[in-house]
């Protein structure tokens, strides 16, 4: 059984789902059209509530173990109730608990997220304490098939470079979804690191900051993204445009899917990391790249109709049983 390693930061999420937000456009703010707005000194009835594993590492590593693979976290909790509660769920989960670490005297990362029931979409209250402090050991980085790194905090630029250095040494292929706070903090850094990478996971939002930061002269077109991100070493490339589907390239052929639009769509938070844990988990079983491309967008699909980044993940056969619906358009 292939054994994959998931790094990064884990949170305690609770989802507050209304209806009673007011969307505001403002297409003049470049970086924010859209805005969710409450009056000021008013109380609002929520319904129901959600509470569930959250952070990208966590996401992923959920998506895995459901397809099949052994996998771990390594990431940070606090020394405290949530922490406790973060552990018994990974458990409960099947996710190896072995390398969290606990981080004496600093609370567990925890976040509060409102979620706009007509859209899907949401806003999210993070809190960070003990992804502060994290502190990558590399003895926690041996022995596996596959390295993912997620989410980085606290000095995560000498985290990385510990974290894809030992990786390098082992001989074991590394995975990367950096985050745009990163790439916004450093982008040579994040550039530099995912030259060695097997496989990068990006959104296209990310891709034009990574790329424009780093002196490439880039469009709006997707597969002229691909390309320039792939000469960079990446062996494998994909590119994630919310509701615009996916694309995918290995350097031979640049693949695109729709996304799969649910009716019932109620939260989107995860669903990029389901299209991770779908893609790697297709490719690594064997699939060529447009398999691989689907059992992604399937996964990503079938996130976002229930709250949090697991609650919708789908198993082997079920995502064998959703694919024949998807269609994979060959650009190139």
């Amino acid at each position: 059984m292939t054994k994959i390693l998931t790094i990064g930061s884990v949170t305690k999420d609770t989802f507050l789902p209304t209806a009673e937000g007011v969307i505001l456009e403002t297409p003049e703010d470049l970086l924010s059209q859209k805005k969710i707005a409450f009056e000021l000194g008013a109380k609002y009835h929520i319904s129901d509530k959600h509470e569930t594993l959250g952070g990208c590492p966590i996401n992923v590593a959920a998506g895995m173990v459901k397809l099949g693979f052994q996998v771990q976290c390594y990431a940070p909790i606090g020394s405290d109730e949530t922490g406790k509660w973060i552990k018994n769920e990974l458990e409960r989960q099947g996710i190896d608990p072995a390398h969290l670490v606990v981080v004496d005297g600093h609370f567990s990362d925890a976040s509060s997220i409102v979620v706009d029931k007509n859209s899907g979409e949401r806003v999210i209250f993070s809190g960070h304490d003990a992804s502060e402090k994290f502190e990558i050991s590399t003895e926690n980085i041996q022995d596996f098939d596959l390295v993912f790194i997620g989410d980085l905090s606290g000095d995560w630029k000498k985290n990385l470079e510990l974290i894809t250095s030992k990786a390098k040494e082992k001989h074991a292929p590394v995975a990367f979804n950096p985050r745009q706070k990163a790439i916004q903090e450093d982008s040579q850094k994040i550039f530099e690191a995912s030259s060695i990478c097997k496989f990068l996971f990006i959104n296209k939002d990310e891709a034009l900051e990574l790329l424009s930061s780093n002196g490439k002269e880039v469009t709006e077109d997707e597969p002229q993204l691909l390309r320039e991100l792939k000469k960079n070493g990446v062996e494998v490339v994909t590119l994630t445009d919310g509701m615009r589907g996916a694309w995918a390239f290995d350097g031979k052929e640049i693949l695109h899917v729709e996304a799969i639009l649910h009716s019932n769509t109620v939260d989107t938070t995860g669903a990029g990391d389901a299209f991770a844990s779908g893609f790697l988990a297709g490719y690594l079983k064997e699939k060529n790249l447009a398999a691989a491309l689907k059992w992604g967008v399937a996964n990503s699909s079938s996130c976002v109709t229930q709250y949090g980044g697991q609650a919708g993940l789908l198993n082997e056969s079920e995502i064998i049983d959703f694919i024949d619906k998807i269609e994979v358009t060959k650009l190139s």
